[in-house]
């Protein structure tokens, strides 16, 4: 496999001979206003460039998956450019129901064995925040990739740890492992994606694995840098397993 960081949570992954698009957050920088009750209130999202160009990005996609529809991963630029017949998989019915109003005409919703030619999707939980924040957040997904040929990969997408994301790493026993870990914040209400401590623990249930921290410095109530999270990951020790990957670089395994 391979995966390529295009900014936020919007990754490439070669997979078994498919190319996947995962949460494609395309506009140009400074786009959209800052999410409101949060730090950055200057800076307009996203806050950085695409490290290539959009053609590049969705060239020869095979599937889209899109682990839920706030704006940082499913934006206008998005469903402009991307094809209408384009295979897209989706978390539940009422995300396929809005897909498919803007135009898209083959949506999958992904359950626990959705099969995509010979690789095996598996739809995991999330959760969104913690407490009171979760109900504002909504719903949203994750996904394990598995395949014969290939190591089990584990995209959880935008998820705190807890319990759900400990039960997908011992079912699944995933080799490589890609968390959201900027610790995105509003000024009240606690961490809406994992912070440092989160991916610590991630690293405790899944000490053999290779984990990618992406979702990062892209959008204006991040609070986790890429720097702090690496020494804080050197601190601990763990910094040969935790990757803090930067936008358009790739890694493969």
């Amino acid at each position: 496999m391979n995966i390529t960081l295009i900014r936020n949570a919007t990754l490439v992954v070669h997979y078994a001979g498919k190319k996947f698009l995962i949460d494609p957050f395309l506009s140009e920088k400074g786009t959209y206003p800052p999410f409101p009750h949060s730090v950055r209130q200057d800076e307009l999202n996203p806050l950085v460039s695409l490290p290539t160009s959009i053609d590049k990005i969705i060239d020869d996609v095979d599937a889209v998956i899109v682990t839920h529809l706030h704006l940082d991963h499913w934006d206008d630029e998005a469903k402009k450019v991307l094809p209408k017949d384009i295979k897209l998989f989706v978390q539940n019915e009422n995300d396929a129901t809005e897909i498919k109003n803007a135009g898209f005409e083959n949506v999958e919703v992904l359950q626990k064995d959705t099969v995509f030619g010979d690789i095996s999707l598996t739809k995991t939980k999330g959760e969104h925040g913690r407490g009171e924040i979760l109900k504002m957040a909504g719903l949203v997904c994750g996904v394990v990739f598995g395949h014969s040929s290939e190591k089990t990969l584990y995209v959880a997408g935008d998820t705190v740890w807890y319990e759900g994301v400990q039960e997908v790493i011992q079912t699944h026993n995933p080799e490589v492992i890609v968390v959201n870990g900027g610790d995105n914040q509003f000024l009240q209400g606690g961490s809406l994606v994992m912070g440092k401590e989160d991916i610590y623990e991630v690293s405790k249930a899944a000490p053999h694995a290779k984990i990618i921290s992406v979702h990062m410095e892209a959008v204006n109530h991040w609070t986790l840098s890429r720097a702090e999270l690496k020494r804080y990951t050197t601190e601990k020790g763990i910094s040969s397993n935790i990757l803090v990957q930067n936008d358009g670089d790739s890694y493969s395994f």
